[in-house]
């Protein structure tokens, strides 16, 4: 028995190596540098250059409202998942997003840093504007890329492990590194040289390997999608076409609500303009239920109408010409994406919701209230947070991914998603025990010397940083292992034909209840306190955990009723 579990123990080491060194890989950690990077530049550093460029605050706020791009980024996913860009489709059927992005990106950042943000605010916010999109755009087209691309030895869970380290990477550069060159070199200088990073990376970008599907099998995919929509036993074209229109009248609904709250905030006089924050606690939500849940239960019901054979088409018809032809394409873009998730989800779908509702509830709750609790409940100061959580809470993420990659390899990917959920859950409770003074967090920490070790740094380094950094640690190393676990698990789950729909549509669900829950948190925060807070976020995640296990059954006895014999975890893999 000892000889077997060497083996495993061998063949998963070799497994992760083999992985590791793909060129997939490779770009894959390159491609989540770049989705990361320019995040942090358009949504963090950004507002440290306009404070020292004396932009007045009403005016900064309208730059808040470029994180609207990344927040409903799914409602043009339909169009980063099917169209094929006349010449630059040639690239590859994600890569002629990518790379463009990339270049776009580039060379906005390099036009930003040669402006002047307070006599040139009008065309600085446009340009900004233009990039989130750009970012997000490219971020979709970016794990639409991990999804295609992934296989037996580039596997799904070593890729998303990859893509985070990535992103974490240039969070850091972007934001505390950002923040140091411009110190010294100045911020035009900074923007200058992140946009030669990117115009690098797109150049690079170019030799990034394709999926199976080339780029020349994009259109002719596409075409028979629609042209399979005719064929006997697909549902009627005038059922699909009723479903079509509800779903078309909701997503263009959410996407004139969005527009009007971004033309009202850039025209409006300052006291009249929508509050940014506001509308995404507020209107955000029904956004999402407009996109997302109604068309989901309407693609439940087609489904089900599919699969009990009503309203379906007794043989072939011809394929369709005119305004029925674009409507099938319409429908594929838009509603097949849902309809084929929840076909072949079934009522399992009901779980694999719960799961991405509340699996991260605690990080999208928590978010909001970290500064608050740091800097007001346990008067900290901002150097002391900066250390604690950028630096070496970065640092511990980053730890936390790799030791998540590792225990996918070796253990699995549903062990590890209820290992992290499990972790992350309880991390709250040290969160807790800080609320009520950290005297455990405190022992802990001087027990095993790293208060001696914080003590050394000099001029903000003492007992009380140490017992800071130590909490924020342990929370970003579940959080890293949960991420790398949760992130690889929603990628396994989606259709390569529609990974960019369908995972963009999971993700955007993920901060859902966090964003309707953060305003009832605020209350209970006001009236009871930070330590209640921490142990209901405790049960919430060990909550997460059960519906983990219940998904860990459901997936093992899919494998059985099919027959298939998985692969114990760590096998290795040979290289092609």
């Amino acid at each position: 028995m000892a000889e077997v579990g060497e083996k495993k123990k061998i063949s998963a080491w070799r497994a992760l190596g083999i992985a590791l060194g793909n060129r997939k890989t490779g770009f894959m950690l390159l491609f989540g540098f770049a989705s990361g990077l320019p995040f942090a530049l358009f949504l963090g550093t950004l507002f440290a250059w306009l404070t020292e460029a004396d932009v007045d605050l009403e005016t900064m706020g309208i730059f808040s409202l470029i994180g609207l791009a990344y927040a409903f980024q799914f409602l043009w996913s339909p169009l980063i998942d099917k169209v094929s860009i006349p010449v630059l489709s040639r690239l590859g059927r994600r890569k002629q997003w990518i790379v463009p992005a990339q270049l776009l990106l580039g060379g906005i950042l390099i036009t930003m840093s040669v402006l002047e943000p307070r006599s040139q605010l009008g065309m600085f916010s446009l340009l900004a504007g233009i990039g989130a999109f750009a970012s997000a755009t490219q971020d979709i087209a970016i794990n639409a890329w991990r999804i295609d691309v992934a296989d037996e030895v580039a596997t799904i869970d070593i890729l998303s492990t990859v893509y985070q380290m990535g992103y974490r990477l240039s969070s850091l550069v972007g934001g505390a590194f950002g923040l140091i060159i411009a110190a010294r070199i100045g911020w035009p200088e900074t923007y200058m040289l992140m946009g030669g990073i990117l115009l690098a990376v797109g150049f690079v970008g170019l030799w990034a390997p394709n999926a199976t599907e080339e780029a020349s099998e994009v259109a002719s995919e596409s075409e028979r999608q629609v042209r399979a929509l005719r064929q006997a036993g697909e549902l009627a074209p005038g059922v699909r076409n009723r479903a079509l229109a509800l779903v078309g009248l909701l997503w263009a609904g959410a996407i004139g609500v969005v527009l009007a709250f971004m033309i009202m905030s850039m025209t409006y006089a300052p006291e009249d303009r929508p509050n940014p924050t506001e509308f995404t606690l507020n209107v955000g939500p029904w956004i999402v239920v407009a996109t997302i849940i109604l068309p989901a239960l309407i693609a439940g019901w087609l489904a089900s109408k599919k699969r009990n054979g009503e309203h379906v088409l007794s043989e072939d018809q011809a394929p369709a010409k005119g305004g029925a032809y674009a409507a099938d394409h319409l429908y594929r873009a838009l509603v097949l994406p849902l309809v084929e998730f929840v076909g072949r989800m079934g009522w399992s779908l009901v779980l694999i919701l719960a799961v991405v509702l509340t699996y991260r509830i605690c990080d999208a709750i928590w978010g909001t209230f970290a500064y608050p609790f740091y800097l007001g409940e346990l008067q900290y100061t901002n150097d002391d947070v900066a250390f604690a959580s950028k630096f070496f809470g970065v640092g511990a993420i980053i730890a936390g991914l790799a030791l998540g990659g590792l225990m996918l390899t070796t253990i699995g990917r549903m062990a590890t998603l209820l290992i992290g959920g499990i972790m992350a859950a309880l991390t709250n409770l040290l969160y807790a025990d800080m609320a009520l003074g950290g005297a455990n967090m405190q022992a802990f920490s001087d027990a095993i010397g790293f208060t001696y070790l914080i003590e050394q740094i000099p001029g903000i380094g003492d007992a009380e940083l140490a017992k800071l950094t130590i909490t924020i640690a342990f929370e970003n190393l579940a959080i890293g292992i949960a991420g790398a676990a949760y992130i690889a698990w929603l990628s396994s789950i989606v259709s390569k034909q529609f990974s960019a729909v369908q995972y963009a549509l999971l993700s955007s669900l993920t901060l859902l209840v966090g964003t309707l829950g953060r305003g009832a948190l605020g209350e209970m925060i006001e009236e009871q306190g930070y330590y209640d807070v921490f142990i209901l976020t405790t049960w919430i995640g060990l909550a997460a955990a059960v519906l983990v296990c219940l998904e860990w059954w459901r997936e093992s006895r899919g494998k059985r009723s099919a027959g298939v014999i998985a692969p114990e975890a760590g096998e290795a893999i040979p290289a092609k």
